[in-house]
């Protein structure tokens, strides 16, 4: 066993399930609020929720363990997850999800390994990836906060990388430093803006955003704990109707989590987690590196009240849509600022990060974050597998 700070739980023993899919699928109500109390057996699951009769998610894929967080789906339609260090030492922390129920170590097996013998190596391994994400160019892009465990990040390990779908081959490697990424931070989830080459990721262990310049590699942090930046200790955030309370009674504090791209590159949405507030502010100020932190805060834009969430993405029409985990539901915040349900259905335990395809088509995880044992005074609640759905855009 490792030394590792983090505890070295389960191996690789999940099993995979690729479900047999409709080609298509009806689109929800978006805006009654409703949820449909008829249920049907979900012959997927080995959990003991069930599906309703009318829900339009499809599961693509589920996982006994490890934790799947992040998903993204390439043009061609490759789907890849991730599944960070935290309870767990998966062998494929980034991973592609075969049609035929494999699990790939990606972009090999050597990248994915993390010990004792890789230690002095950390920027050629994942040692704690957060994030999975393509660009509009069918680019694959892994975000490493490199902190297992959510202890504190390993020496030199915070990086941003680019990998090239079509040789599965690594292009780009930015190290995050730690007057950027420091040993408390945790780099969150990232938006590539190709059309200014600029990535733009949240950070929520301090409170931050960080701007990449890709052409340069040089890293910026900015807003450091800015209050827009900041979760709320105050609200009584819940998962499941229970309160969401450490080991220690300390109530739950997500920083900057969420981001979101306008369709244009223009605006960068984000909020923290904990916090039923949404914020903006013009891409180009945060390119200007001429801008101090003071000049930054008055470019932002207070959105006003959304609902708790996790991850959020932003669709052709410009709907800011949000995975609102306090009750098992997707939302989405349009151009006008109206909250609208887009589906809710129990097996949605903790939905976390979304993936957007070309098509119309919505990918979303649910990594039940909430049953982990950090929130259950140290004893695992999970009795559902962990899962990856899609939906078709509603229009």
């Amino acid at each position: 066993m490792s030394t590792f700070s983090y505890r070295t739980l389960r191996p690789w023993s999940c099993t995979l399930l690729l479900a047999t899919l409709a080609a298509s699928c009806s689109s929800p109500s978006a805006s009654d609020g409703s949820s449909t109390n008829a249920t049907a057996t979900d012959s997927t699951a080995t959990g003991t929720v069930a599906t309703p009769a009318n829900s339009p998610l499809q599961v693509v894929a589920e996982f006994r363990e490890p934790q799947i967080v992040g998903v993204a789906v390439l043009p061609d339609g490759r789907v890849f997850g991730d599944f960070p260090r935290w309870d767990d030492n998966p062998v494929a922390p980034i991973a592609e999800i075969g049609t035929d129920g494999s699990v790939k170590p990606y972009p090999d097996a050597n990248w994915c390994l993390w010990n004792e013998t890789t230690r002095n190596e950390p920027q050629k391994h994942w040692i704690c990836p957060q994030s999975v994400h393509a660009d509009k160019t069918g680019m694959l892009w892994v975000l490493d906060p490199a902190s297992p465990g959510l202890k504190a990040t390993v020496p030199g390990g915070p990086k941003l990388v680019k990998i090239d779908p079509k040789t599965n081959k690594v292009v780009q490697n930015i190290s995050i430093p730690e007057s950027v990424a420091s040993r408390k931070s945790y780099l969150n989830d990232v938006r590539i803006d190709t059309q200014n080459n600029y990535a733009y990721v949240t950070e929520s262990g301090v409170g931050s955003l960080v701007v990449v310049d890709l052409k340069s590699g040089k890293a910026r942090k900015l807003l450091a704990m800015h209050p827009s930046m900041m979760g709320d200790t105050t609200l009584n955030i819940k998962a499941d109707g229970h309160e969401m309370i450490d080991a220690t009674g300390k109530r739950a504090r997500f920083n900057a989590d969420g981001i979101a791209l306008s369709q244009d590159a223009q605006y960068l949405y984000w909020k923290p987690l904990t916090s039923y507030k949404l914020y903006r502010i013009k891409t180009e100020v945060l390119r200007n590196a001429a801008l101090t932190d003071a000049q930054l805060a008055q470019q932002i834009e207070d959105l006003g009240q959304v609902p708790a969430c996790d991850g959020m993405e932003i669709d052709a029409a410009n709907n800011l849509y949000m995975t609102t985990f306090e009750d098992h539901s997707i939302k989405r915040r349009t151009p006008a600022g109206k909250i609208e349900v887009v589906v809710q259905d129990p097996r949605l335990e903790w939905p976390d990060t979304f993936a957007f395809t070309a098509d119309g088509t919505m990918y979303v995880t649910a990594s039940a974050i909430h049953k982990t044992p950090t929130w259950n005074k140290g004893v695992g609640k999970q009795d559902q597998p962990y899962r990856i759905f899609k939906m078709a855009l509603p229009k």
